[in-house]
């Protein structure tokens, strides 16, 4: 296993730490389950960096990434449901995308032709994600909860508008 791939799975530990402390928080656990999520979505670029630094780009990894990704913005997102922070069917429709994209990523034909990177609007979607799960798990006052609802729907925007953007078929 590379060091890409393991810091990879480093990241894949902190969504049992996150569930943990998001089951009923206190404001401190917020801000511990804030702090991980920060850590781990910073090691989604150092990830990458390291594999192409260091030629370390492996067939592991190019599965094991997307994946993880997925999980580590899934698992907060349902447990701010179970917390009563975002309807359900908010987070559904992330949830929807990620599954069509990556059933999408393994079919035969697209594997043949090669999976395409991330474009800049995957690239937008993650970042803004990850700003809204940071400000949807930190216990601020007035008015960032609803800075943090709104950053929320922007991702989900993002993350069909990145979807489609994905799965629209390309003119050869």
């Amino acid at each position: 296993m590379t060091l890409a791939t393991k810091i990879t799975a480093s990241r894949l530990l902190a969504v049992p730490l996150l569930l943990y402390w998001l089951q009923s928080p206190t404001a401190t656990e917020q801000w511990l389950a804030l702090g991980i999520f920060l850590l781990a979505a910073g090691t989604d670029w150092l990830d990458g960096y390291v594999a192409r630094r260091l030629n370390q780009v492996s067939d592991l990894g190019k599965f094991l990434d997307p994946l993880v990704d997925k999980l580590l913005v899934l698992a907060p997102l349902i447990a701010l449901v179970e917390l009563r922070v975002l309807p359900a069917w908010g987070v559904f429709l992330i949830l929807a995308r990620e599954l069509a994209v990556a059933g999408w990523r393994v079919t035969p034909t697209l594997q043949a032709a090669g999976v395409p990177g991330a474009n800049l609007w995957g690239k937008a979607k993650t970042g803004v994600q990850i700003l809204a799960i940071a400000l949807l798990l930190a216990p601020l006052p007035a008015p960032w909860p609803d800075i943090a609802q709104v950053s929320f729907w922007l991702a989900v925007v993002l993350t069909w508008v990145s979807g489609v953007v994905y799965l629209w078929p390309k003119s050869s």
